[in-house]
Protein backbone atom coordinates (compact mmCIF):
# COMPACT_ATOMS: atom_id res chain seq x y z
CA UNK A 1 0.00 0.00 0.00
CA UNK A 2 1.13 3.43 -0.75
CA UNK A 3 -0.58 5.83 1.70
CA UNK A 4 0.03 8.89 -0.38
CA UNK A 5 -1.77 7.13 -3.24
CA UNK A 6 -4.95 6.79 -1.31
CA UNK A 7 -5.08 10.21 -0.07
CA UNK A 8 -4.95 11.69 -3.89
CA UNK A 9 -7.70 9.15 -4.68
CA UNK A 10 -9.96 11.21 -2.24
CA UNK A 11 -8.27 14.21 -2.75
CA UNK A 12 -9.49 14.14 -6.10
CA UNK A 13 -13.47 13.01 -4.96
CA UNK A 14 -13.29 9.30 -5.94
CA UNK A 15 -14.39 6.72 -3.80
CA UNK A 16 -12.40 4.53 -1.84
CA UNK A 17 -12.79 0.37 -1.68
CA UNK A 18 -13.41 -1.44 1.54
CA UNK A 19 -9.75 -3.17 1.09
CA UNK A 20 -7.77 0.71 0.67
CA UNK A 21 -9.65 1.91 3.81
CA UNK A 22 -8.51 -1.27 5.57
CA UNK A 23 -4.96 -1.35 4.75
CA UNK A 24 -4.72 2.11 5.09
CA UNK A 25 -5.95 2.19 8.87
CA UNK A 26 -3.70 -1.05 9.39
CA UNK A 27 -1.10 1.08 8.21
CA UNK A 28 -2.09 4.02 11.11
CA UNK A 29 -1.91 1.17 13.37
CA UNK A 30 1.28 -0.30 12.81
CA UNK A 31 3.11 3.12 12.60
CA UNK A 32 3.30 3.28 9.01
CA UNK A 33 1.01 6.11 8.16
CA UNK A 34 3.41 9.04 9.07
CA UNK A 35 0.77 11.83 11.28
CA UNK A 36 1.59 14.05 7.75
CA UNK A 37 -0.30 11.08 5.83
CA UNK A 38 -3.34 10.94 8.30
CA UNK A 39 -3.58 14.92 7.99
CA UNK A 40 -3.67 14.87 4.81
CA UNK A 41 -6.45 12.27 4.36
CA UNK A 42 -8.77 13.59 6.88
CA UNK A 43 -8.45 17.06 5.42
CA UNK A 44 -9.35 15.37 1.76
CA UNK A 45 -12.36 13.35 3.58
CA UNK A 46 -13.11 16.93 5.07
CA UNK A 47 -13.48 18.58 1.78
CA UNK A 48 -14.97 15.66 -0.20
CA UNK A 49 -17.01 13.24 2.11
CA UNK A 50 -17.83 9.87 2.31
CA UNK A 51 -20.55 7.27 0.87
CA UNK A 52 -22.26 5.76 3.54
CA UNK A 53 -20.63 2.34 2.96
CA UNK A 54 -17.18 4.27 2.74
CA UNK A 55 -18.01 5.69 6.51
CA UNK A 56 -19.46 1.87 7.42
CA UNK A 57 -16.27 0.49 6.34
CA UNK A 58 -13.98 2.90 7.95
CA UNK A 59 -15.55 2.54 11.11
CA UNK A 60 -15.27 -1.40 10.57
CA UNK A 61 -11.67 -1.23 9.70
CA UNK A 62 -11.00 0.64 13.08
CA UNK A 63 -13.32 -1.31 15.28
CA UNK A 64 -10.85 -4.23 14.66
CA UNK A 65 -7.42 -2.24 14.94
CA UNK A 66 -7.65 -3.42 18.27
CA UNK A 67 -9.52 -5.47 20.53
CA UNK A 68 -13.84 -6.01 21.05
CA UNK A 69 -15.04 -6.68 24.18
CA UNK A 70 -17.35 -9.80 25.29
CA UNK A 71 -19.41 -9.07 28.06
CA UNK A 72 -21.63 -12.25 27.57
CA UNK A 73 -21.03 -13.45 31.46
CA UNK A 74 -23.12 -9.69 32.40
CA UNK A 75 -26.48 -10.38 33.80
CA UNK A 76 -27.64 -7.05 32.41
CA UNK A 77 -27.83 -4.86 29.36
CA UNK A 78 -24.34 -3.37 28.14
CA UNK A 79 -25.34 0.27 27.65
CA UNK A 80 -23.85 3.53 26.94
CA UNK A 81 -24.39 7.15 25.26
CA UNK A 82 -22.20 9.13 23.21
CA UNK A 83 -22.45 13.29 22.85
CA UNK A 84 -20.53 14.78 19.83
CA UNK A 85 -19.41 17.24 22.18
CA UNK A 86 -20.66 21.32 23.36
CA UNK A 87 -19.85 23.26 26.24
CA UNK A 88 -20.30 22.76 30.15
CA UNK A 89 -21.40 19.39 29.00
CA UNK A 90 -20.66 17.11 32.00
CA UNK A 91 -23.86 14.60 31.46
CA UNK A 92 -21.73 11.27 31.25
CA UNK A 93 -20.58 12.19 35.15
CA UNK A 94 -24.23 11.35 36.35
CA UNK A 95 -25.69 9.31 33.44
CA UNK A 96 -23.38 6.61 33.72
CA UNK A 97 -24.05 5.86 37.35
CA UNK A 98 -27.70 6.20 37.14
CA UNK A 99 -28.06 3.80 34.67
CA UNK A 100 -25.97 1.59 36.38
CA UNK A 101 -27.75 2.57 39.58
CA UNK A 102 -31.44 1.36 37.57
CA UNK A 103 -29.83 -2.22 36.82
CA UNK A 104 -27.76 -1.25 33.46
CA UNK A 105 -23.76 -1.89 33.12
CA UNK A 106 -21.81 1.29 31.58
CA UNK A 107 -18.57 1.15 30.17
CA UNK A 108 -17.72 4.10 29.23
CA UNK A 109 -15.00 4.90 27.14
CA UNK A 110 -14.21 8.52 26.82
CA UNK A 111 -12.54 10.84 24.67
CA UNK A 112 -10.29 14.26 25.66
CA UNK A 113 -11.11 17.52 24.87
CA UNK A 114 -11.55 17.89 21.12
CA UNK A 115 -11.90 21.83 19.75
CA UNK A 116 -13.56 24.42 22.01
CA UNK A 117 -15.33 21.30 23.31
CA UNK A 118 -14.31 19.61 27.23
CA UNK A 119 -13.50 16.10 26.96
CA UNK A 120 -15.11 13.85 29.95
CA UNK A 121 -11.55 12.25 30.67
CA UNK A 122 -10.15 15.58 31.52
CA UNK A 123 -12.71 16.07 33.89
CA UNK A 124 -12.06 12.96 35.38
CA UNK A 125 -8.31 13.87 35.79
CA UNK A 126 -8.85 16.47 38.14
CA UNK A 127 -9.56 13.76 40.74
CA UNK A 128 -6.30 12.70 42.65
CA UNK A 129 -5.57 8.85 41.60
CA UNK A 130 -8.72 8.20 39.02
CA UNK A 131 -6.66 5.91 36.29
CA UNK A 132 -8.77 7.21 33.43
CA UNK A 133 -6.12 4.52 31.36
CA UNK A 134 -6.49 1.09 32.79
CA UNK A 135 -5.86 -1.54 31.61
CA UNK A 136 -8.85 -3.98 30.06
CA UNK A 137 -8.82 -6.50 32.94
CA UNK A 138 -9.56 -3.50 35.66
CA UNK A 139 -11.99 -1.70 33.12
CA UNK A 140 -14.01 -5.13 33.24
CA UNK A 141 -13.93 -5.66 36.81
CA UNK A 142 -15.28 -2.50 37.76
CA UNK A 143 -17.73 -2.46 35.33
CA UNK A 144 -18.78 -5.88 36.49
CA UNK A 145 -18.77 -5.17 40.03
CA UNK A 146 -19.69 -1.20 40.02
CA UNK A 147 -22.02 -1.28 36.85
CA UNK A 148 -20.08 1.23 35.36
CA UNK A 149 -16.19 2.41 34.52
CA UNK A 150 -14.95 5.95 32.46
CA UNK A 151 -12.26 5.60 31.35
CA UNK A 152 -10.43 6.70 28.21
CA UNK A 153 -8.73 4.32 25.27
CA UNK A 154 -6.53 1.43 26.32
CA UNK A 155 -4.32 0.56 23.63
CA UNK A 156 -6.31 -2.14 22.88
CA UNK A 157 -9.38 -0.52 21.94
CA UNK A 158 -9.33 1.16 18.69
CA UNK A 159 -6.02 1.88 18.76
CA UNK A 160 -6.16 3.73 15.39
CA UNK A 161 -8.92 5.77 16.15
CA UNK A 162 -6.75 7.53 19.39
CA UNK A 163 -4.12 8.57 16.62
CA UNK A 164 -6.31 10.19 14.33
CA UNK A 165 -8.04 12.01 17.17
CA UNK A 166 -5.31 13.51 18.37
CA UNK A 167 -4.66 14.82 14.93
CA UNK A 168 -8.05 15.90 13.90
CA UNK A 169 -7.89 18.38 17.12
CA UNK A 170 -4.93 20.32 15.44
CA UNK A 171 -5.73 20.15 12.03
CA UNK A 172 -9.35 21.84 11.69
CA UNK A 173 -10.96 18.75 10.62
CA UNK A 174 -13.04 17.65 13.59
CA UNK A 175 -16.22 18.80 11.80
CA UNK A 176 -15.94 15.83 9.35
CA UNK A 177 -19.13 14.09 9.18
CA UNK A 178 -17.43 10.63 8.26
CA UNK A 179 -14.76 11.32 10.58
CA UNK A 180 -16.28 12.24 13.50
CA UNK A 181 -19.06 9.14 12.69
CA UNK A 182 -16.24 6.66 12.45
CA UNK A 183 -14.35 7.78 15.77
CA UNK A 184 -17.24 7.90 17.85
CA UNK A 185 -18.75 4.51 16.77
CA UNK A 186 -15.33 2.44 15.92
CA UNK A 187 -15.11 2.92 20.04
CA UNK A 188 -18.50 2.71 21.02
CA UNK A 189 -18.53 -1.36 18.65
CA UNK A 190 -15.35 -1.95 20.40
CA UNK A 191 -16.60 -1.72 23.65
CA UNK A 192 -19.32 -4.69 22.80
CA UNK A 193 -22.44 -2.76 23.39
CA UNK A 194 -25.95 -4.00 23.39
CA UNK A 195 -27.41 -0.78 23.06
CA UNK A 196 -26.46 3.02 22.30
CA UNK A 197 -27.77 6.38 22.71
CA UNK A 198 -26.08 9.51 21.60
CA UNK A 199 -26.86 12.88 22.35
CA UNK A 200 -26.12 15.11 19.22
CA UNK A 201 -25.64 18.32 20.43
CA UNK A 202 -27.22 21.64 17.71
CA UNK A 203 -25.79 25.12 18.43
CA UNK A 204 -23.14 28.05 18.61
CA UNK A 205 -21.13 25.52 20.88
CA UNK A 206 -21.61 22.58 18.77
CA UNK A 207 -19.52 21.14 16.20
CA UNK A 208 -22.87 21.02 14.55
CA UNK A 209 -24.06 24.72 15.03
CA UNK A 210 -27.28 23.99 12.68
CA UNK A 211 -30.14 21.75 12.88
CA UNK A 212 -29.56 21.21 9.08
CA UNK A 213 -25.84 19.69 9.92
CA UNK A 214 -26.92 18.04 13.14
CA UNK A 215 -29.35 16.11 11.39
CA UNK A 216 -26.93 14.95 9.14
CA UNK A 217 -24.06 13.79 11.34
CA UNK A 218 -27.47 11.83 13.77
CA UNK A 219 -28.71 10.15 9.89
CA UNK A 220 -24.85 9.19 9.22
CA UNK A 221 -24.46 7.88 13.04
CA UNK A 222 -27.85 5.89 13.61
CA UNK A 223 -27.17 4.29 10.34
CA UNK A 224 -23.79 3.34 10.41
CA UNK A 225 -24.50 1.94 13.79
CA UNK A 226 -27.27 -0.29 13.28
CA UNK A 227 -26.19 -1.08 9.71
CA UNK A 228 -23.03 -2.33 11.92
CA UNK A 229 -25.37 -4.16 14.37
CA UNK A 230 -25.19 -1.81 16.72
CA UNK A 231 -28.92 -0.70 17.77
CA UNK A 232 -28.50 3.35 18.05
CA UNK A 233 -31.06 5.98 18.72
CA UNK A 234 -30.13 9.68 18.84
CA UNK A 235 -31.67 13.03 20.78
CA UNK A 236 -30.39 16.09 19.04
CA UNK A 237 -30.08 19.01 22.23
CA UNK A 238 -29.74 22.43 22.31
CA UNK A 239 -26.08 24.13 22.45
CA UNK A 240 -26.95 27.87 22.25
CA UNK A 241 -26.04 27.91 25.96
CA UNK A 242 -23.40 26.06 28.09
CA UNK A 243 -25.59 23.06 29.60
CA UNK A 244 -24.28 23.73 33.24
CA UNK A 245 -23.71 27.30 34.81
CA UNK A 246 -20.04 26.98 34.65
CA UNK A 247 -17.07 25.44 32.07
CA UNK A 248 -13.90 23.58 32.90
CA UNK A 249 -12.66 20.57 33.87
CA UNK A 250 -12.33 20.44 37.95
CA UNK A 251 -15.13 23.14 37.95
CA UNK A 252 -17.78 20.67 35.84
CA UNK A 253 -16.47 17.60 37.97
CA UNK A 254 -17.45 19.70 41.18
CA UNK A 255 -21.16 20.93 39.40
CA UNK A 256 -21.58 17.19 38.66
CA UNK A 257 -21.28 15.97 42.52
CA UNK A 258 -23.44 19.14 43.42
CA UNK A 259 -25.90 17.57 40.82
CA UNK A 260 -25.90 13.82 42.52
CA UNK A 261 -26.17 15.35 45.86
CA UNK A 262 -29.07 17.51 45.31
CA UNK A 263 -26.83 20.56 46.58
CA UNK A 264 -27.05 22.35 43.02
CA UNK A 265 -29.04 21.28 39.80
CA UNK A 266 -29.13 23.22 36.50
CA UNK A 267 -32.61 22.72 35.16
CA UNK A 268 -31.40 22.34 31.45
CA UNK A 269 -28.81 20.09 32.27
CA UNK A 270 -31.14 17.87 33.84
CA UNK A 271 -33.95 17.74 31.66
CA UNK A 272 -31.37 16.56 28.84
CA UNK A 273 -29.42 13.60 31.34
CA UNK A 274 -33.01 12.35 32.41
CA UNK A 275 -33.77 11.84 28.77
CA UNK A 276 -30.99 10.76 27.55
CA UNK A 277 -30.74 7.89 30.79
CA UNK A 278 -34.61 7.10 29.84
CA UNK A 279 -33.70 6.20 25.95
CA UNK A 280 -30.74 3.90 27.40
CA UNK A 281 -33.12 2.04 29.76
CA UNK A 282 -35.42 1.85 26.89
CA UNK A 283 -33.05 0.39 24.91
CA UNK A 284 -31.63 -2.05 27.15
CA UNK A 285 -35.33 -3.05 28.34
CA UNK A 286 -34.79 -1.99 31.31
CA UNK A 287 -37.98 0.06 31.46
CA UNK A 288 -41.45 -1.05 29.09
CA UNK A 289 -42.16 2.41 28.61
CA UNK A 290 -40.80 6.17 28.11
CA UNK A 291 -42.59 7.32 31.32
CA UNK A 292 -41.54 4.15 33.55
CA UNK A 293 -38.01 4.92 32.29
CA UNK A 294 -38.44 8.43 33.65
CA UNK A 295 -39.45 7.45 37.01
CA UNK A 296 -36.42 5.34 37.46
CA UNK A 297 -34.44 7.44 36.24
CA UNK A 298 -35.30 10.45 38.70
CA UNK A 299 -35.79 8.20 41.43
CA UNK A 300 -32.53 7.20 41.32
CA UNK A 301 -30.90 10.78 41.63
CA UNK A 302 -33.74 11.81 44.02
CA UNK A 303 -32.78 8.62 46.76
CA UNK A 304 -29.38 9.16 46.71
CA UNK A 305 -28.53 5.55 44.23
CA UNK A 306 -26.91 7.47 41.43
CA UNK A 307 -24.16 9.46 43.88
CA UNK A 308 -23.57 6.55 45.56
CA UNK A 309 -22.45 4.40 42.51
CA UNK A 310 -20.68 7.58 41.29
CA UNK A 311 -18.68 7.05 44.45
CA UNK A 312 -18.05 3.51 44.00
CA UNK A 313 -16.50 4.15 40.49
CA UNK A 314 -13.89 6.39 41.57
CA UNK A 315 -12.75 4.39 44.85
CA UNK A 316 -12.36 1.42 42.02
CA UNK A 317 -10.65 3.15 39.43
CA UNK A 318 -8.35 4.66 42.03
CA UNK A 319 -9.70 7.69 43.76
CA UNK A 320 -10.41 8.79 46.98
CA UNK A 321 -13.21 6.44 49.02
CA UNK A 322 -14.77 9.67 50.56
CA UNK A 323 -14.77 11.86 46.79
CA UNK A 324 -18.26 12.97 47.16
CA UNK A 325 -18.10 13.72 50.77
CA UNK A 326 -15.25 15.25 50.58
CA UNK A 327 -14.88 16.66 47.16
CA UNK A 328 -13.61 20.10 48.10
CA UNK A 329 -10.43 18.64 50.12
CA UNK A 330 -9.68 17.36 46.16
CA UNK A 331 -10.18 19.93 43.68
CA UNK A 332 -7.78 22.00 42.95
CA UNK A 333 -9.22 25.87 43.03
CA UNK A 334 -7.05 28.63 41.49
CA UNK A 335 -6.52 31.63 43.74
CA UNK A 336 -7.52 34.35 40.92
CA UNK A 337 -11.20 34.75 40.90
CA UNK A 338 -13.25 37.53 39.20
CA UNK A 339 -16.16 38.36 38.47
CA UNK A 340 -17.31 39.11 34.40
CA UNK A 341 -19.87 41.93 34.47
CA UNK A 342 -21.77 42.84 31.01
CA UNK A 343 -20.58 46.37 29.54
CA UNK A 344 -23.12 47.11 26.88
CA UNK A 345 -26.64 48.08 26.78
CA UNK A 346 -28.40 45.43 28.69
CA UNK A 347 -31.73 46.45 27.21
CA UNK A 348 -32.36 43.39 24.84
CA UNK A 349 -30.21 41.02 27.09
CA UNK A 350 -32.32 41.38 30.26
CA UNK A 351 -34.28 37.82 30.63
CA UNK A 352 -32.52 37.14 27.16
CA UNK A 353 -29.01 36.61 27.78
CA UNK A 354 -26.86 34.17 24.76
CA UNK A 355 -23.39 33.82 24.01
CA UNK A 356 -21.51 32.56 21.38
CA UNK A 357 -21.28 29.68 23.20
CA UNK A 358 -18.16 28.28 21.28
CA UNK A 359 -16.35 31.27 22.55
CA UNK A 360 -16.65 30.37 26.38
CA UNK A 361 -15.36 26.99 25.15
CA UNK A 362 -12.30 29.01 23.90
CA UNK A 363 -11.84 30.92 26.87
CA UNK A 364 -11.27 27.69 28.78
CA UNK A 365 -8.55 26.76 26.36
CA UNK A 366 -7.31 30.64 27.01
CA UNK A 367 -6.91 30.06 30.63
CA UNK A 368 -5.43 26.37 29.77
CA UNK A 369 -7.89 24.44 30.53
CA UNK A 370 -7.70 23.20 27.03
CA UNK A 371 -5.14 22.13 24.20
CA UNK A 372 -3.55 23.93 20.87
CA UNK A 373 -1.61 20.38 20.10
CA UNK A 374 -2.22 16.60 21.48
CA UNK A 375 0.76 16.80 23.49
CA UNK A 376 -0.64 20.05 25.72
CA UNK A 377 -0.69 19.90 29.71
CA UNK A 378 -3.55 21.09 30.53
CA UNK A 379 -4.95 23.23 33.91
CA UNK A 380 -7.96 21.39 35.62
CA UNK A 381 -8.89 23.66 37.90
CA UNK A 382 -9.18 26.78 35.81
CA UNK A 383 -12.30 27.54 34.64
CA UNK A 384 -15.90 29.72 34.42
CA UNK A 385 -18.57 29.33 37.46
CA UNK A 386 -21.48 30.93 37.79
CA UNK A 387 -22.04 31.29 34.11
CA UNK A 388 -25.53 33.39 34.48
CA UNK A 389 -28.64 32.05 32.73
CA UNK A 390 -31.02 32.94 29.81
CA UNK A 391 -33.55 34.61 32.12
CA UNK A 392 -30.61 36.82 33.47
CA UNK A 393 -31.84 39.98 35.62
CA UNK A 394 -29.29 42.09 34.34
CA UNK A 395 -27.26 43.11 38.33
CA UNK A 396 -25.54 39.59 38.57
CA UNK A 397 -22.14 38.91 37.06
CA UNK A 398 -22.53 36.89 33.63
CA UNK A 399 -19.80 34.91 35.25
CA UNK A 400 -16.26 34.69 37.31
CA UNK A 401 -13.47 33.41 36.08
CA UNK A 402 -11.05 31.12 37.89
CA UNK A 403 -7.41 32.08 36.64
CA UNK A 404 -3.32 31.75 37.37
CA UNK A 405 -2.86 35.41 36.96
CA UNK A 406 -5.05 38.76 36.82
CA UNK A 407 -3.23 39.24 33.11
CA UNK A 408 -4.62 36.06 31.91
CA UNK A 409 -8.57 36.44 33.61
CA UNK A 410 -8.64 40.10 32.13
CA UNK A 411 -7.98 38.93 28.76
CA UNK A 412 -10.85 36.11 28.90
CA UNK A 413 -13.12 38.40 30.39
CA UNK A 414 -13.27 40.54 27.21
CA UNK A 415 -13.38 37.16 25.32
CA UNK A 416 -16.68 36.85 27.26
CA UNK A 417 -18.20 39.67 27.25
CA UNK A 418 -17.62 39.73 23.47
CA UNK A 419 -19.44 36.76 22.93
CA UNK A 420 -22.69 37.96 24.40
CA UNK A 421 -25.39 38.82 22.53
CA UNK A 422 -29.47 38.19 22.90
CA UNK A 423 -30.44 34.67 23.05
CA UNK A 424 -33.75 35.06 20.59
CA UNK A 425 -36.15 32.42 20.23
CA UNK A 426 -36.68 29.93 23.32
CA UNK A 427 -35.62 26.56 21.95
CA UNK A 428 -36.71 23.69 23.71
CA UNK A 429 -33.85 21.71 25.06
CA UNK A 430 -34.71 18.25 23.58
CA UNK A 431 -35.15 19.04 19.71
CA UNK A 432 -35.61 15.99 17.77
CA UNK A 433 -35.41 12.16 18.55
CA UNK A 434 -33.96 9.99 15.93
CA UNK A 435 -35.03 6.07 15.44
CA UNK A 436 -32.86 3.60 14.17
Amino acid sequence: MLPQEIIRKKRDGLKLEVSEISEFIEGVTAGVVKDSQMSALAMAVFFNGMERDETVALTKAMRNSGEVLDWSDLDGPVLDKHSTGGVGDNVSLMLAPVVAACGGFVPMISGRGLGHTGGTLDKFDSIPGYQTQPDIDVFRKVTKEVGCAIIGQTGNLAPADKRIYGIRDVTATVESVPLITASILSKKLAAGLHGLVLDVKVGSGAFMPTLEKALELTTSLVEVANGAGLATTALLTDMDHPLANCAGNGVEMRNAVNFLTGAHIDPVLYEVTVALGAEMLLSGKLAGNREEATKKIEAAFSNGLAAEFFGKMVAALGGPSDFIENMETYLDRPEIEIEVYCDQDITDLKGNLGFDTREIGLAVIELGGGRTSPSDQIDHAVGIIDIAPRNWDGEQPICRILARSNEIAEKVALRIRNAIRPAGKLTPAILQRVDG
